[in-house]
Parts: structure tokens; C-alpha cells; sequence
């Protein structure tokens, strides 16, 4: 599957909603967001997320579908700003095992090499074959968070995984 990898914007946002709600409606122990809060935001506010942050899309080149997404939030707060979060990853059903996933990840820590010296992010400890993702990557596990999200009745524990990164 051929596919190109871009920072999103602004026209981007009706995609990037579509896309992001869908992952929420999948696998809500998979984010820390719920389908219900983001699904009350308008395209103007995530258009507005879309401008002042840093997003990545994988797009067909065949069509234009978004197939996938993932984010980098640095702090500005002067003692943490040498640490990215990864948030947000997924890619939609049908393009998930062809690659895209991997080179988004590997997209989004390029980028991060110019602004932070390590990343971390957190994964649903039910979510295998992210861990094993991550792991490909380099991140390794430094903690399990207990009991961190209810969806519904049921508790899910997240795994804390960091890397440093190589100027």
C-alpha cells in the first residue's frame, strides 16, 4: 500500500475528526479521551488542534484517505520541555499490519530528534502488538499504571514506556 506521511492543518480537520473518532469508538481503553467528549467538538476546534500542534497523517496515494495518525506534545515548562509525549496513534482497521503504523512511529520520533531528548508515551497493557511496535522502536517499559481508565465498568492498566533519542 502506497502511502505519504504529512504534518496535518487545518484543512485536514474534517479527516482528522472522522478518523479520531473512529479509533475512540474501536478501542476507547486504547486513549485517554472518550468518544463522547471528542465527538462534542466542532471542526473549527479540531482544526484549531490541528494548527497548534504536531500531528502526522499517512495518506493513500491512491485516494485521498487518511489511514492513520499520531502525535507529539512538547512541554514548554522549562524543567520537562527535553520530553516529548507520543498521543493519539491509529491507524483504521484496514491498513493496520501493511507498515503504516511503524512509519508513523518512526515519522514522529525524526521529528521529535529536533526538539526533545527522549520520548515516552503510554499503552493499554491489553494492547499487545502496540508494546511490541514501541518496542521495535526502541521504548522500553518503566512502569504499569494500575487501574488508570474506567470505560464503563471495567478498569484497564496502562504500560509507561520512554526512549531516549539520538541527536
Amino acid at each position: 500500500m502506497q502511502f505519504s506521511i504529512q504534518k496535518l492543518g487545518s484543512a485536514d480537520a474534517e479527516d482528522y475528526r472522522a478518523l479520531r473518532l473512529d479509533g475512540l469508538a474501536r478501542h476507547p481503553e486504547a486513549f485517554g479521551a472518550s468518544f463522547e467528549e471528542e465527538d462534542g467538538l466542532s471542526i473549527a476546534e479540531f482544526a484549531e488542534r490541528l494548527e497548534g500542534g504536531l500531528v502526522f497523517g499517512a495518506r493513500a496515494c491512491d485516494r485521498d484517505v487518511l489511514l492513520g495518525t499520531v502525535g507529539l506534545r512538547v512541554s514548554k515548562d522549562i524543567k520537562t520541555r527535553h520530553r516529548g509525549l507520543i498521543w493519539g496513534m491509529y491507524v483504521v482497521p484496514d491498513a493496520q499490519g501493511t507498515g503504516i503504523g511503524a512509519a508513523l512511529l518512526r515519522h514522529v520520533m525524526d521529528e521529535a530528534r529536533h526538539r526533545v531528548e527522549q520520548l515516552y508515551l503510554a499503552v493499554a497493557a491489553s494492547n499487545v502488538s502496540a508494546q511490541r511496535l514501541y518496542g521495535k522502536a526502541g521504548f522500553k517499559q518503566y512502569g504499569l499504571e494500575r487501574r488508570a481508565m474506567k470505560v464503563g465498568a471495567i478498569y484497564h492498566d496502562l504500560i509507561l514506556m520512554d526512549v531516549r533519542l539520538e541527536p
